[in-house]
């Protein structure tokens, strides 16, 4: 799996790195066939406090990417709800994946008169 995790007008440091790596593991514990993952954590200069933090995660799995963005006015806790994004869509992909053979319909006996 390639990991790159970037800043706009913010310096990443190794704890910022290192929590979005555990929130990861969560991720890559349920499907294990990512290919690239591309992190970007913004501060917007906005003039309102609130959702001012930014983060954006795109994923390539084979065969998809999935692009999820989370906006809070604290980085920490748009990392928290971005990965319960991924980590939602990164299942319903999985089941997707698996499901994807159709139950035969069964023979019925059709009565006739």
């Amino acid at each position: 799996m390639n990991l790159k995790i970037s800043g706009h007008h913010l310096e990443v440091t190794p704890a910022l790195r290192e929590y979005v790596l555990t929130k990861l593991d969560r991720v890559t514990r349920h499907f294990d066939q990512v290919v690239d993952v591309n992190v970007l954590l913004t501060v917007e200069k906005m003039k309102e406090k609130e959702r001012r933090q930014k983060a954006e995660v795109t994923l390539h799995v084979k065969g998809k990417d999935i692009f999820v963005e989370q906006s809070h006015e604290d980085l920490y806790a748009a990392i928290d709800t971005l990965m319960d994004k991924l980590d939602r869509q990164v299942c319903r992909h999985k089941e997707q994946l698996q499901n994807h053979h159709h139950v035969a319909v069964k023979r019925q006996v059709v009565a006739t008169t």
